[in-house]
């Protein structure tokens, strides 16, 4: 039979870390009663003790030896963890101990692993923010930068924005793309394109293990979604028949800005918007009658030489100059060129209805094929097209440049010529150039 305490002893076994070696489990009731200052044992769990400070603060401890050293062992609030759980956690910890190894060591370490797993999160948003940053050096087209990142925004970041890049999966890349895969088609796809790109560099980068990645299409994406070709219609760029083209240049030449002056050598070269409203003076060589376009600049990557027809070269002449200023169409902003909205603008000046820039690229190539008799690769060529395969290419260097002045001085003239009402009207046969 236990001897009853005296209150001086009670007292001396109360004072700070003091003890309490019961020989009975801890109930819920009693661990709700106990105030004093002091470490109380639980007779159910073998170095379990409740913990109580000198500010009232209430833990759980392990008590325990291994290799003949004492060790102590938190195992949290008892404000957050209940008795039966604080058992729980002992027993955990003692099942480790039969096992050889230190409950502490295997605490601390769990902790260093959950730290370097949280260092290494990274949520889609910054994912694809950190592949923007690296890949933008890369794009050539600013235009092309915002859109990708745009299109993130609207689209994939509702619902992968705040995810950890490594929890995406397939279910979540479908949540994304799904609603909008019918009704914008190729939008939806480049995003998924886009995603693709996003979470293959967090892959390479150790943010999210090796394997499949959630959002790529060839036997994967491709077996539950329709492909893009059978849901989405394609859509051409508007274009102009070659036989009006006469007529909307008379009306052109009239039109006053450096839009207008921009437009006509647009049409004159058969060159992209943006390559003509990125042109810089040392790009060109009036003496020489050609204009270089770097591969920075062009779609293909690759330097294309522009032959100028003597229309061209007068234009080019004639354009207003900005001292300080590299461009050949300045725009409104010091040292700036002219706008990309620019010839948009202006056609609807004109009221050309939904004819775009990249119509009269269009216009030319059906002109020179149908009413010329050079070669098609010299038509492709002046148009900066990729001509042939490999084995091709590798014989075929040559830009052809002498035969394409011709055809660009041939186009220029067709330009200038007198409005007709139908292309056979108007036929301008070249001769001696089909090879």
């Amino acid at each position: 039979m236990r001897r009853k305490l005296s209150a001086s002893e009670i007292r001396k076994r109360t004072r700070a870390g003091a003890w309490h070696d019961g020989s009975k489990p801890l109930s819920a009731k009693r661990v709700q009663r106990l105030k004093g200052e002091g470490r109380y044992h639980d007779a159910d769990v073998p170095g379990l003790y409740l913990q109580i400070s000198a500010s009232g603060a209430r833990s759980w401890l392990l008590r325990y030896e291994l290799l003949g050293k004492e060790r102590m062992m938190g195992l949290g609030s008892a404000a957050y963890f209940s008795l039966a759980q604080a058992r729980e956690r002992a027993r955990e910890a003692r099942r480790q101990l039969a096992d050889g190894k230190d409950p502490l060591v295997a605490k601390r370490a769990d902790k260093a692993a959950a730290k370097i797993a949280a260092d290494r999160r990274l949520t889609f948003r910054e994912a694809a923010q950190q592949y923007y940053r690296q890949h933008l050096p890369s794009w050539r087209s600013i235009t092309h930068a915002k859109q990708w990142m745009r299109s993130l925004e609207v689209c994939a970041y509702p619902v992968l924005g705040g995810m950890d890049i490594a929890d995406i999966a397939t279910p979540d890349i479908l949540r994304t793309i799904e609603p909008i895969w019918h009704d914008k088609t190729v939008t939806a796809d480049r995003v998924r394109n886009r995603i693709e790109s996003v979470i293959a560099w967090a892959t390479v980068r150790g943010y999210r293990p090796p394997g499949t990645n959630p959002a790529a299409w060839r036997n994967h994406l491709d077996q539950v979604l329709p492909a893009v070709k059978k849901v989405a219609r394609p859509v051409h760029h508007a274009a102009i028949a070659y036989a009006e083209v006469p007529a909307f240049m008379a009306t052109l030449r009239l039109q006053k800005g450096v839009a207008a002056r921009a437009l006509e050598l647009t049409v004159l070269t058969a060159a992209r918007a943006g390559e003509v409203l990125g042109a810089k003076w040392d790009e060109i060589d009036l003496g020489g009658k050609v204009w270089t376009v770097p591969g920075s600049r062009m779609k293909s990557g690759r330097e294309h030489r522009i032959p100028l027809a003597p229309a061209a070269i007068e234009l080019l002449r004639n354009v207003a100059r900005e001292d300080d200023n590299p461009f050949v169409f300045i725009g409104h902003k010091a040292g700036a060129g002219l706008s990309g909205m620019a010839l948009f603008r202006l056609l609807g000046r004109m009221g050309s209805g939904d004819i775009t820039t990249h119509g009269f690229r269009s216009a030319f190539s059906t002109w020179a094929s149908e009413q010329t008799n050079y070669a098609s690769h010299a038509i492709e060529i002046s148009l900066a097209h990729s001509v042939g395969n490999d084995v091709e290419k590798a014989y075929k260097r040559g830009d052809l440049l002498d035969k394409r002045r011709k055809l660009m001085e041939a186009w220029a003239k067709f330009c200038a010529s007198r409005p007709v009402a139908k292309a056979a009207d108007n036929v301008v046969m070249m001769h001696g150039g089909a090879r």
